[in-house]
């Protein structure tokens, strides 16, 4: 939904001074799109069979929880104070249903033990294809299973940020107990410089779709019609990319 300026403005004015049902509702609706956005980013990395309309009202929570949690006060814009609930509201109501089912889990490990003698086997990097031979999978399963394992692993570092509430920001973090040991910060600095030497040996298509993704933030969508290919062509292509920088990545993550 479009508003002028000084017809969000109008809205706002009443809904911090009475809580207007209908100014509410309003901004709700003016940014349903970044609860959108935030669906289908974050859904890329789940399993099909969760619903993304699940996801997306467990995203309006987070919208509503920022509509009555924002501080005009701050020097922030709403849709980036927005786009901290929504995550975060999306990440909470994931994390309560377990949406890794168990054999998901066992999947995962599985392929990842496979995955481990293939390689101590051959003595080299494997291909998707000859993992699912392997275990009997479809090379699809077995890279959507890595992208799910890359996820939950997120989602449990993320985890560890959320042991209170005291500030905005810091369900959205990770916090830090103690500084970072020059011998830390020198492995860091090793494990990114081989990350982006691993990401120089992609392919252009998958360089390109790892970039507008991660570092535009554009969605699957968005990115199908900037390089002219169907969604379903940039999801393969993001999940063979994340593949290749699996072994580099789970040092990180």
């Amino acid at each position: 939904m479009k508003l002028s300026t000084s017809e969000e403005q109008q809205y706002w004015e009443q809904w911090i001074q009475s809580r207007d049902p209908h100014a509410g509702n309003m901004l709700v609706r003016k940014y349903i799109p970044l609860v959108n956005y935030h669906v289908q980013r974050m859904a890329v990395s789940l399993p099909k069979t969760i619903n993304k309309d699940e996801l997306r009202s467990l995203g309006l929570i987070g919208l509503y929880d920022a509509l009555e949690k924002f501080d005009h006060g701050r020097e922030l814009k709403f849709d980036t104070y927005a786009s901290f609930r929504v995550r975060g509201a999306i990440l909470d109501g994931l994390r309560k249903e377990d949406w890794l089912s168990r054999s998901a889990r066992e999947k995962a490990k599985r392929i990842e033990s496979t995955i481990e003698q293939l390689e101590q086997r051959y003595l080299r990097n494997v291909t998707p294809s000859e993992i699912a031979q392997e275990v009997g999978l479809t090379e699809e399963e077995v890279l959507q299973s890595i992208s799910e394992g890359f996820f939950a692993n997120v989602l449990s570092i993320e985890d560890q940020a959320r042991e209170s509430d005291d500030s905005d920001y810091q369900t959205y973090t990770i916090k830090d107990e103690k500084v970072v040991s020059p011998e830390e910060e020198v492995v860091k600095l090793e494990t990114v410089k081989e990350l982006s030497e691993v990401i120089k040996e992609l392919n252009e298509k998958e360089q390109i779709v790892l970039s507008l993704f991660y570092k535009e933030e554009l969605t699957f969508t968005e990115i199908g019609t900037v390089l002219g290919l169907s969604t379903s062509r940039i999801s393969q292509i993001h999940s063979k990319a994340i593949f290749k920088l699996r072994t580099t990545l789970s040092k990180i993550i």
